[in-house]
């Protein structure tokens, strides 16, 4: 086969997403021959698949009586057992392997949660190439770092809005990708590209090889080993471009065995896969828990209907960010708020039991008689109805990691009978390391390891993690590898420390301990993160490195704080006015005055002002995964930074701001805004 890829014309077919799904998936023909040579191919190792895709294979043949993907399409929900599943990979695999894909090189991914996107990348590792996906709302200037890595000539796009990405990549690459494989065909109707192709025109390619030429499927299915890669992620590039996180099929695995003998995983969930595909967490959730444990994974219709189809799937394990946590509680407070004074009353009531109750759990007490009794009866008259109106009525699993998240939202939840936890872990580790066990969740902590990972703290308080998910290092950067990698640990350059009972407090990162003038040590984003407790607060950045006290910058949560002032009457027309209201400002100030209480004298936030805009991706202030980059903020804010802190300038209550933005069409403008600095110490 030439190592040239065959740039196949543009299949007509543009029937709606909605048909496609439904033509042309069950081929029984098909599914009998990838299931017999599955069944001959894992005799011999049956109960321990060693890739992604032996697992693949073995539920097509043990638990095909089980539903593994479910996708909402135009309000139906289409279904696919393990043997399609099996079938569609290998036709695809059939299909890539036809137009030239060669082991160890990349295949590029971007666009939301689509089945035929996680069968895409399924089909790569079947060819030993490596998926490597990309968040949906890269930028095309972006866009030109990930395709370094690898070198993708082959590329899988969503919809129309990402194909023109990636025809814009290939001008900027002279020539790659060559290959561009779209799902929904809408919007591509006109276009003569070279290389355009449905992924519906290779997966009926794929078929008619697999059932004309004897052997092929057996040799597809047997062609993944244990050390090839699984995946190629993407640091978040907090210090620089993101670098290539390769996961092999062995480290993914054993994330998966690792988290199911820690309990955090059940076998036959019923998952939620609404997350970004270029996140390890929806990597490890749903083609490594998912396959491995068999999983039912639904997939919602699009990222707009993502609430309204988490009621209908109500999963049994759930995983959000924190932000998605502080929203959802945000939506459940308004709903409140606009219902009947009787059911206000029955929340306010029952409510204020609950949260009791768990925070003396959290204390150590046990709740008594009377207490478990309301609680009960709390359950039957308002709990139970509002698990369901979120979606979590049988979420036995809810996890949230990243970052902190705040305590009143933590508690909450909770105390509603959801049974959240906080988990650790980076891409590096396949993203679970340690979490917090049933009966044994701190506030302060992330919980213990989980069993077969061995975390220890190093002299300099860096936490060193070892296990079989860890990473064998990054992609084509050794000097990287040799900082990550040392004695058989990783390095994690997050600073923490183990309490006396095993539980793992992680600090921030090593890389942002600073130290004041006085020599006081202290990590930016743990205080950040104590900042961002507040639901009216989305972003912080506190700055006082070298410097006598800390100040930091504030982005209000528009959502939230709008809320809070249109309950108050108060009026505003933008972000940037909403943001510089006085009565916000108090706002503000009170949360800011309330982490100070916790804080040393010396360590508490002098002053604050609560900027025009939010951070920004595309203002490269912070990450795809919403990370801060430093240097970009002292950049960008220098001025009114040196004016919070300037002691000659205590008294000068305003800063006339002048930011570059980015708008959505690419244009650059500036945001002019008067801000005013308060004091909060």
């Amino acid at each position: 086969m030439s190592s040239q890829i065959s740039t196949a014309t543009r299949s007509d077919s543009t029937s709606p997403p909605s048909t496609r799904a439904l033509a042309g998936r069950s081929n029984p023909e098909l599914i009998r021959l990838v299931i017999e040579v599955a069944n001959q191919l894992i005799a011999h190792n049956a109960d321990s698949p060693t890739t992604l895709i032996g697992c693949v294979a073995y539920n097509a043949i043990k638990e095909n009586k089980h539903a593994a993907f479910r996708e909402r399409d135009r309000g139906i929900w289409h279904e696919w057992s393990w043997g399609e599943v099996l079938a569609d990979v290998l036709a695809l695999a059939a299909a890539f392997d036809k137009h030239g894909v060669k082991p160890k090189e990349a295949i590029l991914v971007i666009g939301d949660n689509r089945f035929d996107l996680y069968v895409s990348m399924l089909a790569a590792m079947a060819v030993r190439a490596w998926p490597a996906p990309v968040y949906s709302d890269v930028p095309p200037s972006e866009l030109l770092h990930y395709s370094q890595l690898g070198e993708p000539r082959v590329a899988i796009a969503e919809d129309q809005e990402q194909v023109d990405k990636l025809l814009t990549l290939r001008e900027q690459t002279g020539g790659r990708p060559q290959l561009i494989a779209y799902h929904d065909p809408r919007g591509l109707h006109a276009y003569q590209e070279p290389g355009l192709v449905a992924l519906d025109h290779l997966l009926v390619v794929g078929r008619e090889r697999l059932l004309r030429e004897e052997g092929l499927a057996e040799r597809l299915l047997s062609m993944a080993s244990p050390d090839d890669y699984a995946v190629l992620m993407h640091s978040s590039g907090t210090t620089g471009k993101p670098k290539g996180v390769p996961l092999t099929h062995a480290n993914v695995i054993a994330g998966v065995r690792n988290a199911y003998a820690g309990g955090s995983f059940a076998r036959y969930e019923t998952h939620y896969a609404y997350l970004p595909m270029a996140w390890v967490g929806d990597f490890v959730f749903t083609l490594g828990g998912g396959i491995v444990l068999a999983f039912t994974t639904h997939i919602p219709e699009r990222q707009e209907t993502v609430l309204h189809d988490l009621r209908e799937v109500a999963p049994t394990m759930y995983l959000a960010a924190p932000r998605a946590w502080d929203a959802m509680l945000t939506r459940l407070q308004v709903g409140i708020a606009e219902t009947t004074p009787l059911k206000r009353w029955l929340y306010e009531y029952f409510m204020g039991v609950a949260v009791k109750i768990e925070r003396d759990r959290l204390a150590g007490i046990k709740p008594s008689f009377v207490q478990r009794s309301l609680r009960a009866l709390g359950e039957v008259v308002i709990f139970a109805s509002i698990k369901d109106y979120l979606g979590l009525s049988r979420a036995q699993r809810a996890y949230t990691g990243g970052e902190a998240l705040g305590e009143d939202t933590f508690v909450t939840f909770r105390a509603l009978g959801v049974n959240l936890k906080q988990f650790y872990g980076q891409t590096e580790t396949c993203a679970m390391t340690a979490i917090q066990r049933d009966g044994k969740v701190k506030l302060h902590t992330v919980g213990q390891p989980l069993p077969n990972v061995e975390v220890r703290i190093d002299d300099s308080g860096e936490i060193l993690v070892r296990s079989g998910s860890v990473f064998p290092g990054y992609h084509d950067n050794p000097s990287a590898t040799a900082d990550a990698l040392k004695d058989g640990w990783l390095a994690t350059g997050d600073a923490g420390y183990l309490e006396p009972d095993g539980d793992l407090v992680v600090l921030g990162r090593v890389s942002e301990v600073v130290h004041t003038a006085g020599g006081e040590r202290f990590v930016p984003n743990y205080i950040e993160n104590r900042i961002k407790f507040s639901p009216y607060v989305r972003n912080a950045a506190v700055i006082g490195a070298g410097r006598d006290r800390l100040c930091a910058l504030v982005c209000i949560d528009f959502d939230s704080v709008g809320h809070w002032a249109e309950q108050r009457g108060l009026a505003y027309t933008s972000y940037a006015e909403l943001s510089q209201l006085p009565a916000v400002l108090d706002l503000l100030e009170a949360a800011i005055r309330h982490v100070n209480i916790v804080l040393k004298p010396e360590l508490r936030i002098h002053r604050f002002a609560s900027l025009p805009k939010d951070f920004d991706a595309d203002d490269g202030e912070i990450t795809r995964t919403r990370k801060l980059r430093r240097n970009v903020i002292q950049e960008r804010y220098d001025a009114l930074i040196e004016a919070l802190h300037a002691p000659t300038r205590y008294d000068q209550e305003w800063f006339d701001l002048d930011v570059q933005i980015l708008y959505e069409d690419g244009r650059t403008g500036m945001l002019q805004r008067r801000l005013t600095m308060r004091s909060s110490d």
